[in-house]
């Protein structure tokens, strides 16, 4: 269990496209890298830590670094069709972490039995989930539920409330990420939002 104790203790970071006043947008360095590569690298520094983190809780650490680190490759080989239009590129990172995280499926849904096995062991991206399935939930009442009833949500589904709930996306960047029409996503989210209702029980107080 001590790896699943390890990257319970990720926490989540509060998104962010700027790492100060002034500081440029997203789009802008990605343009920047097209003709001068080594640019790239403040698209890495700024984003690394949210796409890392966001893995781990899915997959745990070790498996994170290698999604991150490729999520990031895959990134700066696409950087020429990067849409310039789009200033954030949290959606587009998270797009191809995405991709990548759907590759190692049974990973995750040994990580979530783990999880539900060990009971009660609740970081901050788990409180998250929680705030986007009901607004409020009973810490002492959830235990190693969450983690069972996300296993049991199908990957697609799971995709959008996650890139919701632990990497802080709107519907429609999460749309974006997953390259999924708006309506899609929203009845993903609808339907991943009902089934965790019903996995977590009575305890939840439902605040749409």
């Amino acid at each position: 269990m001590d790896d699943v104790e390890e990257a319970d203790l990720v926490v989540v970071m509060e998104p962010g496209t700027a790492s100060g006043p002034g500081a440029p947008a997203d789009a802008d360095l990605i343009e920047q890298a097209k003709r001068a590569p080594e640019r790239f690298t403040a698209v890495f520094d700024r984003h690394y830590r949210h796409i890392y983190a966001y893995a781990a809780r899915r997959l745990g650490p070790d498996l994170a670094e290698d999604v991150a680190s490729e999520t990031f490759l895959i990134a700066f080989d696409r950087r020429h069709g990067y849409d310039g239009s789009r200033a954030d590129a949290r959606p587009w990172l998270y797009g191809i972490a995405s991709n990548l995280i759907a590759r190692h499926t049974r990973a995750e849904i040994r990580r979530y039995k783990a999880l539900a096995s060990a009971g009660g062991q609740r970081g901050a991206g788990d409180q998250a989930v929680a705030d986007v399935v009901a607004g409020r939930l009973d810490a002492m009442a959830v235990r190693g539920r969450l983690a069972d009833a996300l296993r049991r949500l199908p990957e697609p589904v799971r995709a959008v409330l996650l890139l919701v709930a632990w990497a802080g996306l709107t519907q429609q960047e999460a749309a974006a990420a997953l390259d999924i029409p708006a309506g899609t996503a929203r009845s993903r989210l609808h339907r991943a939002r009902q089934e965790m209702r019903q996995a977590l029980g009575a305890e939840i107080e439902v605040s749409e």
